[in-house]
């Protein structure tokens, strides 16, 4: 199947990009690396009339670090992600989870800000950015705003951006010392989307005891969602074995009644999956804090 007839348009700047978004609404559709919206409309699954490419836009790829945390422009690929000095030393479950997005043709391509615009709920980098606490920064031709984390992801394939905004930048706070992060999935053989992955970022006190956690599931329901109830259960206590694992059986509660069941894996398969990567993730966030 081929996709519908549509006008294509490639911008140099934000600014012109903007002006295309906020000309034709509902009717275009901004396109990054291109692989997830173009298997959609090959499908006609999606069929926007206009299309405005903003791979051009070098603007937006930018990837710095400073003492307030790590900002990584939409356009940064997955390759340069995972490569990246600055990613590697202030988020590295950032640098992992995008070095495992796919094959070497995806990673060359695909960007984080496509990723998080798409919410495909068995995506690598949303459960990174919902772990890391970090916020959208999404401009129109008028303005801007911030979006955190935790308010961005809605529902399958649907975000709280707007019809004419853009994500222009993602920024992550800084840890702080003795925290560290985590991403571990089980990855299907063929397309490489997490049946189940989990980002854990744990943060230690001076006695070894958690003083905070934030913990991400995705592959496993609609859209990547916080697992609250496993950070509870790590918060306040000496980070074990038994703590990590009693913590990791409730990584899946979250998504009650809404853990995907398809011919890739069970309800109940995923759920255990969810609760071994939780474990794995964890584990290697508290011995990159120092635990």
């Amino acid at each position: 199947m081929v996709s519908n007839n549509f006008e294509y348009f490639a911008p140099e700047t934000f600014d012109e990009a903007a002006r295309l978004l906020a000309k034709y609404r509902d009717d275009g559709k901004i396109v990054a690396g291109g692989y997830s919206l173009i298997p959609l409309m090959k499908l006609r699954l999606a069929s926007p009339s206009v299309l405005i490419d903003i791979g051009g836009i070098d603007e937006l790829r930018s990837i710095t670090s400073n003492g307030g945390g790590l900002s990584v422009g939409s356009m940064a690929t997955y390759y340069e992600i995972s490569r990246s000095a600055a990613v590697q030393s202030a988020a590295p479950a950032l640098a992992e989870a995008a070095g495992q997005v796919a094959d070497v043709q995806v990673r060359n391509r695909g960007t984080i800000g496509g990723s998080l615009a798409h919410s495909d709920p068995a995506g690598d980098l949303p459960a990174v950015f919902l772990a890391l606490g970090g916020t959208i920064v999404a401009k129109t031709r008028r303005g801007s705003r911030e979006i955190a984390a935790d308010r961005f992801f809605v529902d399958l394939l649907t975000t709280a951006l707007r019809p004419t905004e853009i994500i222009t930048e993602i920024r992550f706070p800084s840890a702080g010392a003795r925290s560290g992060s985590a991403y571990a999935k089980f990855a299907n053989k063929a397309s490489h989307y997490a049946v189940a992955g989990v980002a854990a970022l744990v943060t230690l006190g001076a006695d070894g005891t958690v003083t905070d956690a934030r913990v991400a599931v995705t592959g496993v329901g609609s859209k990547a969602t916080r697992a609250k109830r496993t950070e509870r259960i790590l918060k306040g206590k000496e980070p074990t074995a038994s703590v990590i694992r009693r913590a990791s059986d409730r990584a899946a509660v979250e998504l009650a009644g809404d853990v995907t069941d398809d011919i890739h894996a069970s309800a109940e398969y995923r759920e255990h999956l969810a609760k071994v990567m939780a474990e794995n993730a964890i584990t290697s966030a508290v011995e990159r804090a120092g635990g």
